[in-house]
């Protein structure tokens, strides 16, 4: 790889394929360790992270793959279990995703003899998210190009379905707003369920498309942020229906947009992946101009560490990591 391709990286690790999709665990696992999970082509790999910003004992960054799982197709989004625990005896391993195949498939390990998986079947479509209630992990939500958003019990059965105006992108579930869900979808809007009626409580408007991705500020339940378009949109929803604050920040097309999970005016955005790199923008509401510009060769996913202002991305046979600052 051309060294211009990863300037600015602060780590890398090497992958045996390409990374389709990477996702720091956000929930607390028991362990001074983070844990990334990344998808290729027919695998997941589970590993451990731990970087010198947070441990002085370690050079740079250590990174050891604790198991791959065979998937057998490519793996096109990942959502971890908060039931996830290292520090259990077994420990266990939680995690969903969602393939081109458009089933499910839920993965429980003891890193040990135990590995299990279920299949659900029920989107008729290509399925662009999913997400493991926060709390208890008990549902877990996806959306689809079939303009639907399901909940599914730990068996695969279906305890709700909303139908949508197009289709749906991203779905969010918030630590502190456990009984209502996220949803936005390609045409622009985002809608609010309360899923305890089962009924729409609220939308949001970014009078652009498409919407490609939107995301829910862990550390301020007010604030929505998406990309659409070229654009970043933020909503402070109780002000308006309407974007207060946007920006064109990618010269094509916005692909992925992440909150920091450790500062409430931090969040990510990708652009499209272009025939070489992805740009990666790390964006500051209190700065008009992006504090960090990165590139990967063809970089796929986008997560935010749990206690870190670090972000990865996957891309060919890699994944890179940026650190910024608070």
């Amino acid at each position: 790889m051309k060294q211009d391709s990863t300037r600015n990286t602060s780590y890398t690790v090497d992958c045996e394929d390409y990374v389709h999709v990477v996702k720091f665990n956000p929930f607390d696992s028991g362990d001074s360790c983070s844990l990334i999970a990344y998808g290729g082509n027919n695998y997941v790999v589970v590993g451990t992270c731990r970087f010198q910003e947070e441990d002085a004992e370690v050079e740079g960054m250590q990174y050891k793959t604790l198991r791959t799982f065979h998937h057998g197709i490519r793996v096109d989004a990942i959502a971890w279990s908060p039931e996830t625990r290292l520090d259990a005896i077994p420990p266990q391993i939680r995690f969903c995703t969602a393939a081109s195949d458009r089933k499910l498939r839920l993965f429980t390990s003891d890193l040990q003899d135990k590995n299990e998986f279920k299949t659900f079947d029920g989107h008729s479509d290509y399925i662009n998210d999913l997400v493991f209630a926060p709390n208890e992990g008990q549902e877990i939500a996806s959306v689809s190009d079939d303009h639907t958003c399901r909940v599914w019990d730990l068996e695969g059965n279906e305890k709700a379905h909303f139908v949508l105006r197009s289709a749906g992108m991203s779905v969010c579930w918030h630590p502190e707003e456990a009984f209502k869900l996220m949803v936005a979808e390609k045409n622009g809007t985002i809608r609010f369920y309360d899923l305890i009626t089962q009924q729409a409580i609220l939308s949001l408007e970014c009078e652009q498309t498409p919407l490609m991705s939107a995301d829910w500020c862990l550390k301020n339940t007010f604030k929505i942020g998406a990309v659409a378009g070229s654009d970043w949109l933020i909503w402070d929803i109780t002000r308006s229906s309407y974007p207060q604050d946007k920006r064109p920040v990618h010269v094509d097309r916005a692909r992925l947009f992440r909150w920091s999970r450790v500062n409430e005016n931090l969040f990510a955005t990708t652009g499209y992946p272009g025939k070489t790199t992805t740009q990666l923008l790390v964006h500051h509401l209190g700065h008009p101009q992006p504090i960090l510009t990165g590139t990967a060769a063809v970089g796929s996913g986008l997560t935010w560490h749990r206690t870190l202002p670090l972000c990865a991305v996957g891309g060919d046979h890699k994944i890179f990591f940026w650190v910024t600052e608070m």
